[in-house]
């Protein structure tokens, strides 16, 4: 069994959570979200992966718990190996099912990169907002987003 992730990755994906759902609730265009969930399996062949949070858009229903999500999202964690498993295993695993982003927030580098399938992969830093066709409308301030992780930095 895994561990719990960390507050400092727990509490940034609370915020985004909190994000996604008032930007579904409040947003003009926010019905193309069609649902988010935090800590989904997502299948990969005959196996799975966790994701921190997954996001649904422009399905214009509810999503089925084994539906391939249209966005996963990763909160990178301390150490090498969890660097290579977000930023190379999961990549190529999600791309392989068909994920059209795959978000990796790591609050050590203080970037959001976003691989798309078929595109480069964009850096974003930590002064810049996100922003995605996939949600119009949607922006993600990452600098407020890692605050949400530095407030339970124990350094």
């Amino acid at each position: 069994m895994s561990p719990a992730p960390l507050p400092q990755e727990r509490s940034p994906n609370d915020l985004l959570g909190y994000w996604l759902l008032d930007y579904q609730h409040v947003h003009p265009q926010g019905g193309n979200l069609d649902d988010t969930l935090q800590e989904h399996d997502i299948f990969i062949g005959d196996g799975r992966r966790r994701a921190d949070r997954v996001v649904w858009a422009g399905l214009g229903r509810q999503p089925r718990v084994d539906e391939t999500p249209t966005i996963a999202i990763e909160f990178v964690s301390a150490g090498k190996q969890n660097w290579l498993r977000d930023y190379v295993a999961k990549r190529d695993e999600y791309q392989s099912v068909g994920i059209d982003e795959y978000w990796v927030i790591n609050r050590f580098d203080r970037t959001l990169t976003v691989f798309k399938s078929g595109a480069a992969e964009r850096v974003i830093k930590e002064s810049d907002v996100y922003s995605t066709d996939i949600l119009p409308g949607f922006e993600l301030n990452l600098s407020k987003l890692l605050a949400a992780a530095d407030r339970w930095s124990t350094t």
